[in-house]
């Protein structure tokens, strides 16, 4: 009896157990119902359910990753993707391979690896003029840029008055930026003109003869005229980007500002400032970068040599390499000029990571 109790225990179900009877002649369960695949007594190998739904599981997961946005949206960012990388940071890397070389443009340069060396760069940082050069770089990217900072400041302050025809005043201060760099200095060489030029001709109006100069023909005032152009061009950038700072600054700041008794000045000196750090990063970057970008400018005015007054990193290197041919040189004279150029925009984008911003 109590083999026959063990008997019936195995074959009947526990509560809540959705498994049915076991089998245990290889066919129909003791009780005439069809045994569950999940369980055998008679030697055989169980077959668990869970190996099928892991099976559906993973088809399940490889069916949404290719349902998936990312790979969805990949005919549309792929190609630019590829095509940026090869066309700009291919052209970068190549251009820092030649810059390793000797290449003079005659014939193919030689890609060995035991050949590249930084002599190049030896002979550019003993040469005078790379460092005039230089210096005229770092002149116009320091003046242009703080003087477009405090310009546009003072703007976007002016506008931010509720004037009457405040949009008439956003339109002709930014209206320049949308100009190209080529319509700009045609537009000043003709300002510059000693003779017919507007700058000479209102100062001989006004009886000012003796302030008339040859403004880009004199070397002590021809870097001037040129950060002054640029000037022109860019402060309404700069007023664009403060502006919005200023209309982003809750008012209650202003209201409590006066409150606690403080003058316009220090206002504005010790509570809307501080708050506009990040508007002067952003704009700071973007005007660097415009600086950097000025060849344009200078070769449309000056031709390929602007003289020493004026040379700045860019018009030496395409003298180098396209008037000389030596392309080794002015691919290394690239490369310190994409080093310039990566040394502003990488701290910024850094700050930006920091914050939460990329």
């Amino acid at each position: 009896m109590q083999r026959l109790r063990d008997v019936l225990r195995r074959i009947t179900p526990r509560n809540g157990d959705e498994t049915g009877p076991v089998r245990t002649d290889g066919g129909e369960s003791a009780d005439g119902s069809r045994a569950s695949p999940d369980l055998r007594t008679d030697g055989g190998a169980t077959v668990s359910g869970e190996s099928a739904e892991a099976t559906e599981s993973e088809t399940r997961s490889g069916g949404s990753f290719l349902s998936s946005d990312f790979v969805q949206s990949m005919p549309f960012w792929l190609p630019p993707f590829l095509l940026m990388g090869f066309f700009v940071y291919g052209a970068i890397g190549w251009n820092l391979v030649i810059s390793l070389t000797d290449f003079e443009g005659l014939l193919l340069p030689e890609y060995k690896i035991s050949q590249f060396d930084l002599e190049m760069y030896r002979e550019a940082f003993s040469d005078p003029s790379f460092w005039t050069a230089a210096q005229n770089t770092l002149v116009l990217l320091v003046a242009f840029t703080g003087v477009c900072l405090v310009v546009g400041l003072l703007l976007a302050i002016l506008v931010d008055q509720e004037i009457r025809f405040e949009n008439t005043f956003r339109i002709i201060y930014l209206l320049p930026m949308s100009l190209s760099f080529v319509v700009t200095a045609k537009f000043w060489a003709w300002m510059y003109n000693p003779q017919i030029g507007m700058i000479n001709v209102t100062l001989r109006q006004l009886g000012l003869d003796f302030l008339t100069l040859q403004w880009i023909s004199n070397p002590d005032t021809k870097l001037a005229a040129v950060i002054f152009a640029l000037i022109w061009q860019f402060s309404g950038y700069a007023m664009v980007v403060y502006l919005a700072g200023l209309r982003a600054i809750p008012t209650s700041h202003y209201e409590a500002a006066k409150v606690d008794g403080a003058s316009t000045l220090k206002m504005y000196w010790r509570v809307i400032l501080p708050q506009l750090r990040a508007s002067t990063m952003s704009a700071a970057v973007v005007l660097m970068v415009f600086a950097l970008k000025a060849f344009d400018f200078l070769y449309v005015m000056f031709g390929n040599n602007p003289g020493p007054a004026a040379d700045i990193l860019a018009t030496l290197m395409f003298r180098e390499a396209f008037g000389s041919n030596n392309w080794a040189y002015g691919s290394a004279i690239a490369i310190v000029l994409f080093a310039m150029a990566l040394a502003v925009v990488a701290p910024y984008l850094y700050s930006e990571y920091r914050r939460g911003e990329l």
